[in-house]
């Protein structure tokens, strides 16, 4: 949501299990169930809390809209520009070309998040490799280009973000060089493991260290602002309210007796 204080510390003044840990190694229960509560706004607040101020893919929008919403770590894959020579259709024969050793890489509860340079001349995947990422259990795929077959990604129930579609397959403007390494996704910084949340506005990164406390206090925020907005709706004016002074957070806090926030 937007920009209200949340209480100091989060939930109760703690905070949910820490988020570190390898790129493969899956997040938290209680980090997930968190961040599939709270939006990516109030991500982007809690992260620039921090001083991470550019976190969001601009540009990237959900092909399903309606479907699920997305929380997965990072499994990045990277594309450098094709070159006639060596971009054939005979390399896909090859178990070890990267797009598909990626696809096949990718394991439950990861994103495949591919760098194309934000170009969409050319597909980056198409639907036959969504259907497999969903049967292997990935959260989601995230592309800062395009993706071809997309009436297949708007019903196949896996969570994906494109820049655009294009018909014309990924050799023509893409070469897949290596996988698991830092990359760049719509001029955003994402690093292996790092977290990606998704929602109908779009894809957040949240580095993977800062995930457990980000979830908790984005959990916190997101239950003040909606006293907040009831406060708005009842006729209150900005002033005081939003954001909260003194008062506004004493009645708040006598609110919440009655009105725990969710994993409380």
């Amino acid at each position: 949501m937007d920009d209200a204080q949340a209480p100091a510390g989060g939930l109760d003044g703690g905070r949910v299990a820490t988020g570190q840990g390898a790129p493969d190694e899956p997040l938290p229960a209680e980090v997930l169930a968190a961040l599939r509560l709270v939006s990516t706004a109030t991500l982007t607040t809690q992260l620039m809390a921090r001083g991470l101020r550019n976190t969001f893919l601009v540009g990237l929008r959900p092909l399903n809209s309606g479907g699920p919403r997305m929380v997965g770590t990072a499994f990045t894959l990277r594309y450098i520009p094709a070159r006639e020579d060596l971009d054939v259709l005979s390399v896909f024969r090859d178990p070890e070309h990267p797009q598909r050793k990626a696809v096949e890489s990718v394991g439950p509860g990861q994103v495949l998040v591919m760098d194309c340079r934000g170009r969409g001349r050319a597909a980056s995947l198409g639907g036959i490799l969504g259907t497999r990422l969903l049967r292997r259990g990935a959260a989601g795929v995230v592309t800062d280009g395009a993706v071809r077959d997309s009436p297949t990604f708007a019903t196949l129930g896996l969570p994906a973000y494109s820049a655009g579609v294009s018909g014309t397959t990924n050799l023509v403007q893409h070469h897949a060089v290596d996988m698991q390494v830092p990359i760049g996704c719509a001029e955003v910084p994402v690093y292996p493991g790092d977290v990606m949340v998704g929602d109908a506005e779009g894809v957040v990164c949240v580095p993977r260290e800062l995930a457990a406390e980000v979830a908790s206090d984005a959990v916190a925020q997101e239950h003040l602002e909606e006293f907040v907005q009831a406060q708005i709706e009842a006729g209150a004016a900005l002033p005081g309210v939003y954001p909260p002074n003194d008062a506004t957070m004493t009645r708040y806090r006598a609110w919440a007796v009655d009105n725990p926030p969710p994993l409380g």
